[in-house]
């Protein structure tokens, strides 16, 4: 028999026959996608894989009960569960009751609504809920529930001012701390909005005086940064994160689950779009194929030695220029490279056009970054260009109409993230679209890596339900 104990709010204690422990930790233990390329892997240091149940300290992340309970009742092992927190009962009637007396500026929706009152039943959970879904009202009502002393940890300083401004949309009338660079640590007030970057070297005991943590864009957690943080917060019952989407890797997911607790789709982007709740949206795929003479030569090239030409070649960027500026509306340009790629699009579009344009990358001051979304929201045709790294999180501008990704890349989250910059709805906007530009350099049978990238986006867009259609250009001839 297993006993499945508490140890804290951070990490659950079970002790067993060898046996068991063992199946417990070979069911628990996973393969880290790529680890072959890690300095530790090929030194021979590490197996490559990660091992969630620690067989020498028995401990196992605390959010992971639900699992472990799955795993005794698949293998017929019993189980005892000691001090390990219940379900509390609490009804959507009650919450009405609750947030009917907040003054809110608008009443929340019935996802949102079942969001929190979940959220209250297990003390802990991991929300999946996309972009332009309302997160940071769900998270406002959690806070004001709890009415207890509150950490919210987001990965950018941008976020931190988005987060406090958002906060006073919704009626909150008192302080809200903020952590970042070189700020103050301690306050009184009663919620603390910080970036998991300046928090991470903190003595364990200054956590203790958190009991709601709340942490958005958690599926950054594989980082071991705020894997610290989080179990530094051991003290901290009500724990909860929020996610637009996951990465797909089962490692992910369960470190995520384990930190936070069980995952909640909150609703699917599609949904919002079939409710109104989100502006019309489709994308347009603009495949630019290259000359013979070209695909020849770039048949030999190397990842790096393909970004390299396309970030860097004239034709491109010049179409890349002309689309941006033909386009109606505020248009979000997405790259992934500052000085190559960025900076050059930036100084081509503004020598070419009267209109706004606005440049933003990791470099640029977060209160700085959040002056010009406040700017561009009442602006109707400016052009931001922007890096991926810094505004495809959490950047929340209703007036964007379009998008056009710039530089390619195949990741799940980063792709469905910037998407969700695009989707919001306003009163003068109710469409929006996507230019996703992509470079074939395949020849024959052989495809190049940047279109292999392409392929997977479509994959995405095919899962997310998004329309989308394709169109061919010809750069060279």
């Amino acid at each position: 028999m297993l006993q499945i104990r508490k140890y804290n709010e951070a990490y659950l204690l079970i002790t067993g026959e060898r046996s068991e422990e063992q199946e417990l930790s070979d069911y628990f233990t996973f393969n880290i996608p790529n680890a072959r390329f890690q300095p530790k892997f090929r030194a021979g240091l590490w197996d490559g894989k990660i091992r969630l149940f620690n067989l020498k300290t028995k401990l196992i992340y605390h959010g992971l009960l639900d699992k472990i309970i799955e795993f005794c009742n698949q293998k017929e092992i019993k189980y005892e569960l000691l001090n390990t927190s219940l379900d509390t009962e609490y009804s959507l009637h009650e919450f009405r009751e609750f947030y009917n007396n907040l003054s809110l500026p608008f009443e929340p929706r019935d996802y949102q609504e079942e969001s929190v009152v979940n959220c209250i039943r297990k003390s802990r959970l991991t929300l999946l809920s996309p972009t332009a879904s309302g997160k940071s009202f769900i998270i406002y009502l959690l806070t004001r529930f709890y009415n207890r002393k509150t950490i919210i940890i987001v990965p950018t300083t941008s976020l931190i001012h988005q987060m406090s401004s958002d906060f006073e949309q919704y009626g909150y009338t008192e302080p809200v701390h903020k952590i970042f660079s070189r700020q103050e640590k301690d306050s009184n007030h009663n919620i603390t909005v910080a970036t998991w970057q300046s928090l991470y070297k903190m003595p364990k005991k200054w956590f203790d005086q958190f009991e709601v943590c709340i942490v958005d864009e958690c599926h950054l957690a594989k980082a071991q940064s705020l894997t610290k943080i989080m179990t530094n917060l051991d003290k901290c019952k009500y724990r909860f994160g929020f996610t637009g989407t996951l990465d797909g890797t089962q490692t992910n997911k369960m470190v995520i689950e384990g930190l936070f607790g069980p995952i909640l789709n909150v609703i699917t982007t599609s949904k919002l779009i079939e409710e109104k709740h989100l502006a019309e949206f489709k994308i347009k795929c603009i495949v630019l194929n290259y000359s013979d003479d070209r695909k020849k030569i770039a048949k030999q090239y190397s990842y790096q030695d393909e970004i390299e030409f396309i970030v860097g070649n004239k034709k491109r960027n010049n179409f890349i220029k002309n689309l941006a500026l033909s386009l109606k509306g505020n248009t979000l340009v997405l790259f992934q490279f500052v000085e190559k790629h960025g900076q050059i699009l930036y100084d081509m579009i503004k020598d070419s056009t009267d209109r706004d344009v606005y440049f933003i990358h990791g470099q640029i001051d977060g209160k700085d970054r959040d002056d010009i979304r406040k700017i561009v929201e009442n602006k109707t045709d400016c052009i931001i260009i922007a890096s991926s790294q810094t505004f495809s999180t959490g950047i929340n501008i209703r007036s964007l109409e379009n998008i056009i990704f710039s530089s390619p890349s195949k990741s799940r989250i980063k792709t469905l993230q910037s998407i969700g910059r695009v989707l919001r709805k306003s009163e003068q906007k109710t469409k929006s679209q996507l230019f996703d530009i992509a470079d074939n350099l395949s020849w024959k049978s052989k495809k190049n890596y940047t279109i292999l990238h392409f392929l997977e986006r479509l994959k995405i867009y095919n899962q997310e339900k998004f329309p989308y259609k394709t169109y061919n250009v010809e750069l060279e001839k």
